[in-house]
């Protein structure tokens, strides 16, 4: 695989790389900055026991590549060319067998928040999200989106052959409002805008290295306007559907929440473990609520309105310890600020009004 400006990278230049901080490696700008930035990087250069572990230094700047001993022993083959235009990078890759993952760790150490559109030429690809809960196989033709801002785990075959699209996140949400939702979506090439689509694409793959820079950009930046138009079409053919299960998934966690406001590990981190649902997503669901924090708050200050009056021989503060607050006098305050009065002024208003 030739092309323009390319480099291939040895085991005394990829030391010098694991310092550098640029995305995805690429060389130093020279001079006035080009109009696209083309960066070719191979580990055939490298000793068999040494070629799988430069693959995952190299793709290590913004997820996990685990290296496995058969890799180790028996070599891997890995060369992906990047091409860097203003608001879009486009990658052509083909690797061995290998496991890509990006982690929760990834994420909150590096600045990637991008959205990834990863189309399969060659291989089938399965990929998880949601913490597992969620797997998407992508077969020949597809396209996936990722959401680099959530997690997700990909099983790419041998001799598998992916391009993947990057658009800048404010490029995405400006098109999908709902655009976290797209995370581990396919869209395959069912109607004429998809079809349309992988015309481009296999075109693409046919002229890639031997088209001029000013066609190369054109032609990378029409596939990845058409990757998301397809999107967006497939988002609003199923906003109705997205908005019932979104309303499935609120009652089913409301009652949850209901059932468990004595527990007092009943935190939102303990229902996004309990719940198959991305942060993005269970947060958006109470968002109208002030948050999943503040509604769960909401609940037991109700539940305390409802024991102060139903249990008046119970204390205060067991009431508050009950419910998980942290104390009685924090209990006190937002019970103020809930109700306009203190949790004892409430107790003796109701109780004045039930008696005959």
């Amino acid at each position: 695989m030739k092309h323009p400006s390319s480099h291939q990278y040895t085991a005394t230049t990829r030391r010098h790389l694991s310092g550098h901080r640029q995305r995805y490696a690429l060389p130093p700008a020279t001079g006035e900055e080009p109009a696209m930035a083309i960066n070719h990087f191979t580990v055939a250069n490298e000793a068999p026991g040494l070629q799988a572990q430069a693959w995952r230094e190299y793709v290590g700047r913004i997820m996990d590549v685990p290296v496995s001993r058969s890799q180790r022993k028996h070599g891997f083959r890995g060369e992906i060319s990047t091409y860097v235009l203003k608001d879009l990078i486009f990658l052509d890759s083909r690797t061995d067998a290998v496991c890509q993952v990006r982690s929760p760790g990834y994420i909150s150490r590096d600045g990637m928040r991008d959205y990834v559109f990863h189309v399969a030429i060659e291989g089938i690809i399965e990929t998880e999200v949601g913490g597992g809960s969620r797997k998407a196989a992508q077969f020949v033709p597809g396209i996936l989106a990722l959401d680099m801002n959530q997690t997700m785990r990909m099983m790419r075959p041998a001799s598998a052959r992916v391009l993947a699209f990057f658009l800048p996140r404010h490029v995405v949400e400006a098109a999908i409002p709902d655009a976290e939702a797209i995370h581990g979506q396919v869209v395959n090439y069912s109607s004429p805008l998809t079809r349309l689509l992988f015309d481009q694409l296999m075109a693409l793959c046919r002229t890639l290295s031997t088209l001029p820079p000013s066609e190369l950009d054109a032609a990378l930046r029409r596939c990845g306007e058409l990757i998301l138009a397809a999107f967006v079409k497939q988002t609003r053919l199923e906003s109705g559907q997205r908005a019932a299960v979104r309303a499935a998934w609120q009652d089913k966690i409301r009652l949850y929440i209901d059932a468990n406001l004595y527990r007092q590990d009943l935190t939102p981190e303990h229902i996004l473990q309990t719940f198959p649902l991305s942060r993005p997503s269970l947060y958006r669901l109470f968002e109208a609520e002030g948050g999943l924090a503040a509604y769960v708050r909401n609940c037991r200050l109700r539940e305390a309105a409802n024991e102060l009056v139903l249990a008046p021989e119970t204390a205060i503060a067991e009431i508050a310890r009950d419910l998980a607050f942290q104390s009685p006098a924090h209990f006190s305050r937002v019970f103020r600020s809930a109700y306009g009065m203190a949790p004892l002024d409430f107790r003796a208003m109701q109780l004045d009004w039930l008696r005959p």
